[in-house]
């Protein structure tokens, strides 16, 4: 039988760690005695970072002391002591390659049910002092797991662990940590791990995402949004063949290949960067037709943007221009639900694309077409947005200005004059099921899905698209000051040169860099990140143009075209959608 040797718990704390300061909960020590175990936590503990740690689903940690005695083996250490591995329980038996999502335990007074394996982390690298830490757990097919408390009470060390129900499927927790994060994502089994009532709602979620993968994409989608791999490597040069005002900010080029032969087709949504004269590296929703021949770009003059500047008053067409195959997982996922289509100023670029593409496929779902603009003159694509919409049977239009013109109507130019509030988005009933596309600026963004979820739609069915660089995730990590990216501090690097597309920079690789994550952390480029060695994919980004080698090799490659930036260098110069 098997049995809990020792209770651990320990509140967050500071440690410094590579000069920050990471807010941590995985220092556990034993408790003498009884502890009572609650819904959310045991008595006395705590987690750091609660986006990937605690809560009903994750409220206890369980780890095995036959996994202690294999990385006491593999790792050539004996200073391990009970939590060492950021467990509240630590148990004889157990094992992971038995113990599966469903089974209920009796602990004690309490009841427990497991719910998932444990996700990695770095953190559990800082506790052990051993970076690959995240990496190994998984390789070793020893993650640990959690439970779910179904029945509150008190444990102490040395209570029998009674099973009183079997998990409905022959999937062990290893099983399904392998199915995420390891190569090789089986239907059968992704689909068999998705019968388990009782596997946590984040797990499901990145299983479906699995299922769902459309067939020509790469990479692993139950960890990173997937799409197609780019239709070429690297950039090709097209040429400019028409230019046309959108509005008084807003101007569209079309670009096409030189020798007339159709592009490939783009995905309404997606974005298409460009490389223009100094080293200007920018990427451009996309505003045209989705499978037209050619591509077209809508870019607004920024008062201080190089790059849109010099396509407004220098381009012309005949003029060539490099640009990297079209990319972004900001498309519209197939159903026959409603579709709104929500955008602030230049972000109903790829809103239009998305409109164009219900049209073409003669779609029979109600769209809501919601537009935000300063005023009717800086209002982009009226004209033919209305046209679109007038050929789909179940549309509707909603604009709203925020300081209407003098020669705007309302009634006629538009509906709402000010910013698009909760107050008017719940005025316009809009139905709790429908997928919801968002591009704006920041705040635009922020406010109106707060706005729609105060409406009624789920969050989950929110899905946004940013300006320029996405946000960062540290965990753990206060975020830093609003700082505009920058060179690193030091002297410049004299390696291939490193451009952060989204951030409008580019320096040379420094010697002493360890990983491209490293240097986008030394340049203030927004980056997102978890594990730090390659296994869970959060740091996965767009390689627009070049080749990396990696310092360790990924657990499951990324989507090609796409690359792993803490654990890879740059092999020569390279772009990155960061």
């Amino acid at each position: 039988m098997a049995t809990l040797r020792s209770v651990n718990v320990g509140l967050p704390k500071d440690v410094l760690w590579h000069g920050r300061s990471v807010h941590t909960g995985i220092w556990k020590s034993p408790v003498d005695g009884p502890a009572r175990v609650r819904r959310l936590n045991i008595d006395g503990d705590g987690q750091g970072d609660l986006g990937g740690h605690g809560g009903e689903q994750r409220a206890v940690f369980v780890y095995q002391l036959d996994s202690y005695r294999h990385w006491q083996k593999v790792l050539g250490r004996d200073d391990f002591t009970f939590g060492q591995f950021g467990e509240n329980f630590t148990v004889e038996g157990l094992p992971d390659d038995e113990v599966r999502a469903g089974d209920r335990y009796r602990i004690g007074a309490a009841l427990f049910e497991v719910t998932q394996p444990r996700v990695t982390c770095y953190r559990v690298g800082i506790r052990m002092d051993e970076p690959r830490m995240p990496a190994l757990l998984v390789q070793h097919h020893r993650p640990g797991f959690y439970f779910r408390v179904l029945r509150e009470g008190e444990v102490r060390a040395g209570d029998d662990i009674v099973k009183v129900a079997e998990g409905p499927e022959q999937l062990s927790v290893a099983d399904l940590d392998a199915l995420l994060y390891l190569p090789g994502h089986p239907r059968e089994r992704i689909e068999q791990a998705l019968r388990i009532p009782a596997l946590s709602p984040g797990w499901q979620g990145s299983f479906r995402a699995m299922l769902d993968q459309p067939g020509p994409a790469t990479g692993n989608a139950g960890l990173v949004a997937a799409a197609p791999p780019p239709a070429w490597p690297g950039f090709r040069t097209l040429r400019v063949t028409a230019i046309e005002p959108e509005s008084s900010t807003i101007t569209s080029i079309t670009l096409a290949d030189p020798d007339g032969t159709p592009l490939p087709a783009a995905l309404p949504g997606q974005f298409l960067t460009v490389r223009l004269p100094s080293a200007l590296v920018r990427s451009y929703s996309l505003s045209g037709r989705p499978g037209d021949p050619a591509y077209r770009i809508s870019v607004k003059q920024e008062p201080h943007g190089r790059a849109s500047a010099y396509l407004h008053t220098h381009v012309r067409p005949g003029d060539l221009i490099d640009a990297a195959a079209p990319r972004g997982t900001f498309v519209p996922r197939p159903g026959s639900g409603p579709v709104l289509l929500i955008s602030g100023g230049v972000g109903a670029t790829p809103m239009l694309a998305m409109l164009h593409a219900l049209v073409t496929e003669e779609s029979a779902r109600p769209v809501w077409w919601v537009q935000a603009a300063r005023d009717g003159a800086q209002r982009p694509f009226a004209a033919e947005a209305a046209t679109l919409l007038a050929e789909l049977p179940h549309a509707r239009s909603y604009v709203c200005l925020s300081r209407p013109g003098p020669h705007d109507r309302l009634g006629r130019d538009y509906d709402s004059a000010g910013h698009l509030s909760a107050d008017r988005l719940s005025e316009l009933e809009l139905p709790p099921d429908a997928d919801a596309y968002l591009c704006g600026p920041a705040a635009f963004l922020t406010d109106v899905t707060a706005a729609l979820v105060a409406t009624g739609v789920p969050a989950g069915r929110i899905h946004t698209e940013v300006f320029g660089a996405q946000p960062g995730l540290t965990p753990g990590i206060g975020a830093k000051s609003g700082r505009a990216p920058h060179p690193p501090a030091g002297e410049p690097g004299t390696g291939p040169a490193v451009s952060f597309a989204r951030s409008d920079l580019t320096v040379p690789w420094p010697g002493g860099s360890a990983s491209l994550l490293e240097l986008a952390e030394a340049c203030d480029v927004p980056v997102r990140w978890s594990c730090r060695v390659g296994v869970c994919h959060n740091c996965e980004s767009g390689l627009l143009s070049g080749a990396v080698d990696y310092t360790t090799d990924p657990v499951d490659p990324p989507a090609e075209g796409n690359v792993l930036i803490c654990s890879s260098r740059p092999r020569g110069d390279v772009v990155l959608d960061l």
